[in-house]
């Protein structure tokens, strides 16, 4: 790089999610992929850790202080994002270039807030594309024409849909019933068959390793306290997640309902694609493409479109305009 650029900094895309943070730098690709939370000492309430760092931690509060892309809680957010920065970027004269995803149905308000704490948190400039777009973008699909594509991402907290043409969002949904529900959905199921505690750790781990035929998780005994093992069918977790996925599913029925006639004709042929955390539950794909009667296939690496979205942004600057150009 030469003298020039690297005083100015170099350029990164940040897909700040309720769940992970994801960084990727301009030629290099994702280079730190880490939880969105923030860990506090119980008794002080001073920050002990970040990320990796905070959710491997115990004996101190957790906090996530990201909600459907937007800051919950804006000062917890900017020292964690100032922190992300700095540990792939860091010179006391270089401020970064950033580029990030704004949220389906953001506000005035919302956008000045994002880009608020993304200056305060040390960037030099901050551009932001529609989270749609870069999802679509990330995962492989078509920008040319005017055909019509869907994006479902499942979250941490909250499903969105999107359907696109070209470069353009169509229309937009969202249903709160993400990553979190499906998990709360499993320990549920847990507790009311077998009399058993689980954690959110043990049911994260339920669903993403749903494919394998069956799942061992530990899981506690209330009456004796002590923690047991126990094998769960993939059929069962099948079965304890069907209300949540009802819900994503008629979102993004009603989310083509909204659509000009041609365009849902459109998403008969080419369809959704699935990303996000809850693309990772076994059998989704096959009850959304059940409900929707169009394909639905889970996009190759699902947890990290947006950021390799917004990373094709960083190496073609080009683009920022033309999707944003294309916001709704």
């Amino acid at each position: 790089m030469d003298p020039t650029m690297r005083l100015l900094g170099r350029d990164l895309a940040m897909d700040l999610g309720a769940a992970s943070t994801r960084i990727y730098v301009k030629r290099k690709g994702i280079v730190l992929d880490e939880p969105s939370v923030v860990m506090c000492d119980d008794r002080t309430g001073k920050i002990v850790g970040y990320g990796a760092e905070a959710a491997d931690e115990t004996g101190g509060r957790t906090h996530w202080p990201v909600s459907g892309g937007l800051p919950a809680d804006a000062e917890l957010a900017r020292r964690m994002i100032r922190h992300f920065l700095r540990k792939v970027h860091w010179h006391p004269y270089a401020r970064p270039r950033l580029v990030m995803a704004l949220p389906p149905d953001s506000t005035a308000i919302d956008r000045e807030a994002l880009q608020d704490i993304a200056y305060e948190a040390d960037a030099r400039i901050v551009h932001l594309v529609p989270h749609a777009l870069a999802a679509a973008l990330g995962a492989g699909m078509s920008r040319g024409g005017h055909t019509g594509h869907m994006v479902i991402d499942i979250g941490r907290d909250a499903a969105r849909i999107a359907v696109l043409s070209g470069e353009s969002v169509v229309a937009t949904g969202s249903v709160p019933y993400g990553g979190q529900a499906v998990n709360r959905a499993i320990v549920r199921f847990v507790e009311r068959e077998h009399g058993l505690q689980l954690d959110d750790r043990e049911a994260e781990a339920a669903k993403r390793h749903a494919h394998d035929g069956e799942v061992m998780v530990r899981a506690r005994d209330p009456e004796t306290g002590r923690e047991r093992q126990l094998t769960l069918p993939v059929q069962h977790i099948f079965e304890a997640t069907g209300q949540p996925v009802e819900s994503i599913a008629r979102a993004a029925m009603e989310t083509v309902e909204r659509c000009p006639a041609e365009l849902a004709a459109d998403l008969g042929e080419c369809g959704a694609v699935l990303i996000g955390g809850g693309a990772l539950l076994r059998g989704i794909g096959r009850r959304l493409r059940e409900t929707l009667c169009m394909p639905v296939r889970r996009a190759e690496r699902p947890l990290e479109c947006v950021a390799l979205g917004l990373g094709r942004c960083v190496d073609e600057l080009g683009l920022i305009g033309r999707l944003r150009g294309g916001r709704t």
